[in-house]
């Protein structure tokens, strides 16, 4: 029988985490990365039995490798918080890693809900997937590092698709969609500033104009109405916003300011600036 490891890597997820857990009972074990969590997600975790992996882990790329290491099984299924395997879901993993698979990872389809409501036409542009590669081999995944959707590679090659989604509560409501932008786009502008390349204006416009035609109309995001036109609007601003944000962090660095941009407050760079001029004339 192939051993098959769930991965769960969480940041104070107490609200979801119980109904997560206890729909990886097919699995052969639950490895649950606990990232600086300050509630009782730790507790939850243990309480289901999984093998917990406690640290701080800023980047993904990171705490996703910190999971795959504990992870004993032949085969891992990767899981978020906010998402729900259902019994035809786990019957279908289970059925896949026995067969004799010619490749390495597959891919999910998703299905993603906004509240209540599922949103099936849109999604992308750094704000949503409609399909994840989240079955693979242990070994075959790899992430870089990055703080908010990390770039992956794979060590092997496309096993296939599977057929039945994951149910993934991507926001509990407009105002929670707006947050995830909020903390998206901080994350972002600081990988971005790490990099010194935050690009410029003009062309995260002429690329958030490109998402926004993407999800709204090739993904058919009319179709979801408010929803889908609200969906593509926050793809398109992502890259104007990391931008904007990500040139913020690296003119506060430049004067010689030490603290990220989720530590500033507004009015920084107004004060700052005329320090730096007289600094600059002296």
């Amino acid at each position: 029988m192939t051993r098959l490891s769930a991965l769960v890597c969480v940041h104070d997820e107490e609200a979801r985490l119980a109904d997560c857990l206890g729909r990886l009972d097919f699995c052969d074990e639950i490895v649950v990365v606990a990232d600086r969590c300050s509630d009782r997600s730790e507790a939850i975790a243990l309480e289901y039995g999984a093998r917990l992996v406690s640290g701080s882990f800023p980047l993904e790329g990171p705490r996703k490798e910190a999971g795959v290491a504990a992870c004993s099984g032949q085969w891992i299924i990767e899981i978020d918080a906010d998402e729900w395997v259902s019994p035809q879901l786990a019957q279908e993993i289970r059925a896949t890693v026995e067969t004799l698979v010619a490749g390495d990872y597959f891919q999910i389809p998703v299905d993603n809900y906004v509240g209540h409501r599922l949103v099936r036409q849109g999604w992308g542009g750094s704000f949503g997937t409609s399909s994840v590669a989240r079955l693979y081999r242990n070994g075959a995944k790899h992430w870089k590092s990055q703080r908010v959707h990390p770039g992956v590679t794979f060590t092997g090659a496309l096993a296939g698709s599977l057929k039945t989604p994951i149910k993934h509560v991507v926001d509990d409501d407009i105002g929670d969609m707006i947050d995830r932008l909020n903390r998206y786009t901080a994350l972002r502008a600081q990988d971005l500033a790490d990099l010194g390349e935050p690009g410029s204006v003009g062309d995260n416009v002429f690329r958030g104009v490109r998402r926004f035609y993407k999800c709204f109309v090739s993904r058919k995001g009319y179709r979801e109405g408010e929803l889908g036109f609200l969906i593509a609007l926050m793809a398109a601003i992502y890259p104007v916003l990391s931008c904007l944000r990500a040139r913020e962090i690296l003119a506060v660095r430049a004067l010689g300011a030490e603290d990220s941009l989720v530590e500033l407050r507004p009015g920084d760079l107004r004060r700052a600036a005329p320090r730096a001029r007289h600094e600059a004339a002296a």
